[in-house]
């Protein structure tokens, strides 16, 4: 039987170890439209995300609060940085993936796969070898919302790796419905992926999946590695002893590494994405619908750039 605290629904004990029960969550901003991608800037100390339908990103700063990031940001979504600190961000606008350059110019990293437009790249992460992997849903195709209403060019919505040497994008999967997040685990070894096909089809899938990577970067396996309820699974990551924290209907809902769900972080309205950041990566930040949260944990978040 769970246990529920104003903030905390705990199905297993683990997830006691997890949390700062008298941490509350707190508001930080409610003026989005869909809140979305959050990636921190640990160098700088302030945290960055998409407000997608708004076509802009914004920033909170501790002490300062939020400003505008970028006023038209092409209906970006999922970002993280690369191995050198850039900001990479998928635009749903654009049918691409960028990165920000240190002067503020944009580089294409992808927006073809077998000479067609991509559907709208949803989610990315950078590997420590400085390959690059994001989902391509239709998410921003399908209407003019979050982004522009257009007919898809590929086959289906699928996962794709880019090589940084030569540019070369790359299909890893090609079975899912709606790819969304992804995360790799702490080491690397397995790489993790969303499947919100629920979102628009009731039958539809609303786990996340695990696939064993290669030293080749090649993808086996693909079994589910857990289902999420009520809602589907957006955005995710993972801390540092390996347990997943995801976004939900009702809030964030952690995971444990064999795919036991330990416990909820209770939120008032649907989170799309999170990340770990804060000086010591023990602070969850979380983009849910037009606001944004952070809460204490006591866990710490694996290691990204």
């Amino acid at each position: 039987m769970s246990l529920v605290s104003d903030d905390y629904e705990y199905f297993d004990r683990k997830f006691r170890e997890l949390t700062v029960p008298t941490a509350k969550v707190e508001m930080l901003y409610d003026g989005c439209r869909w809140a979305e991608g959050p990636v921190w800037f640990a160098d700088g100390g302030y945290l960055v995300w998409s407000d997608i339908p708004n076509n802009r990103m914004l920033r909170w700063m501790p002490n300062l609060g939020v400003s505008v990031f970028r006023a038209d940001s092409n209906y970006s979504n999922g970002n993280t940085r690369d191995r050198e600190g850039r900001l990479v961000s998928c635009e749903h606008g654009g049918r691409r993936v960028t990165r920000t350059e240190p002067d503020g110019s944009i580089t294409v990293i992808a927006s073809h796969y077998d000479g067609k437009r991509l559907n709208s790249p949803n989610d990315v992460v950078v590997k420590s070898d400085g390959t690059i992997w994001f989902t391509d849903p239709t998410y921003g195709i399908m209407s003019d919302y979050e982004g522009y209403k257009a007919d898809p060019e590929q086959d289906g919505c699928h996962v794709y790796r880019v090589d940084p040497r030569t540019g070369e994008v790359i299909r890893v999967t090609s079975d899912f419905v709606k790819p969304n997040g992804l995360a790799f685990s702490p080491d690397e070894s397995q790489l993790y992926v969303a499947d919100s096909g629920a979102s628009h089809d009731p039958d539809g899938p609303h786990h996340i999946r695990r696939f064993n990577v290669g030293d080749d970067n090649s993808l086996r396996g693909g079994e589910v590695f857990c289902e999420v309820s009520p809602g589907v699974p957006d955005g995710f990551r993972f801390d540092t002893e390996g347990n997943l924290w995801t976004s939900a209907r009702d809030g964030v809902i952690c995971f444990g590494p064999s795919g036991e769900a330990l416990g909820k972080i209770k939120l008032p309205t649907m989170v799309a994405n999170l990340t770990f950041g804060g000086a010591r990566r023990n602070r969850l930040f979380i983009t849910a619908t037009d606001r944004l949260f952070s809460v204490f944990v006591a866990a710490t978040g694996a290691q990204r750039p």
